[in-house]
């Protein structure tokens, strides 16, 4: 008789060989891990003529529009000297936590707009007097790129033939020529745009516009020089991505670009809202002509 040990090892090999008579090699095959299909390369929705179908209401969820670039949290944006650090302005104090800014991740690749360094005092004054500057409190029409990223949805509605976008905010619109209509006549605040198809991408290249526009509330601005070239890119049924290169030689050493994504808005009838502001700046803007101001500012006796 054999040693104890030869006995489980010639038990052992019993045991295998048994295993594999009752293991077709089919049945191995079949416990294979099979790898996800990848998504089909024409997965997004498409219109009649094969391009991507930008239509329908879309919205940026970022806070691009307080800084493109990356910042730390603050009390305000509008800001007086304090004691041991600035304080809300008395103009913003009673906003509390709502008038307060949220930190910003950044949008700009390689993180800082490229500034020329005498452009950069113009700037820091642009974010210094936010309160009476910036063209969004005074419900201007916002320009491009910063239309896209205010937080406020708008609309596509395209076909192969016309492209136009809706704005909420201000009632902005833009015209998208499909066909190059030359240098713009006159600058406006939403400028010129011409748009063409590259491949599955939509790029829209913006001259023209109104140098008062500003990029965010941070007081980042241009020249009436700017050009803006924008790319859209539907990356899925419910996302577009965003892409901006600006161009300003006056102002910036370089040409330099933001990227960030662009939601669909799927609220079951969800319609673009109205939000044209005008009318709630009148105060702002016209209320020191508004008959009965000295009685309001200086009591009811103040012209007996």
């Amino acid at each position: 008789m054999g040693s104890k040990q030869e006995k489980i090892g010639y038990l052992s090999a019993a045991i295998i060989v048994s295993l594999m008579a009752c293991s077709p090699a089919q049945e191995q095959a079949s416990t294979v891990v099979q790898a996800a299909p990848a998504p089909a390369a024409n997965a997004i929705p498409r219109g009649p003529d094969g391009k991507p179908d930008l239509n329908g209401i879309w919205q940026v969820l970022s806070n691009a529009n307080y800084n493109l670039e990356a910042a730390a949290p603050k009390a305000a944006l509008a800001l007086v000297p304090g004691d041991f650090v600035p304080v809300p302005a008395p103009e913003v104090v009673a906003l509390g936590a709502i008038g307060a800014v949220p930190a910003t991740f950044g949008v700009v690749e390689g993180g800082a707009i490229p500034y020329k360094p005498e452009a950069v005092a113009r700037r820091d004054s642009n974010r210094e007097n936010w309160l009476t500057s910036d063209p969004e409190i005074k419900c201007y029409m916002p320009g491009v790129p910063r239309a896209t990223y205010l937080p406020h949805p708008f609309q596509i509605f395209h076909s192969d033939k016309a492209v136009f976008f809706a704005y909420s905010f201000a009632g902005a619109v833009r015209n998208i020529y499909l066909e190059d209509p030359g240098e713009a006549p006159l600058d406006a605040w939403m400028g010129q745009s011409f748009g063409h198809w590259e491949g599955d991408t939509f790029v829209i290249e913006v001259t023209g516009l109104d140098d008062r526009t500003w990029f965010d509330r941070a007081g980042n601005y241009h020249s009436y020089k700017l050009k803006v070239t924008e790319r859209y890119t539907l990356v899925s049924a419910n996302v577009i991505e965003y892409e901006a290169t600006i161009e300003d030689p006056d102002i910036f050493e370089r040409p330099w670009t933001i990227k960030m994504p662009i939601y669909r808005r799927l609220e079951a009838g969800f319609e673009l809202p109205q939000f044209k502001c005008v009318e709630f700046v009148e105060e702002l803007m016209y209320g020191k002509y508004r008959k009965g101001r000295e009685a309001e500012l200086f009591g009811a006796d103040a012209n007996d």
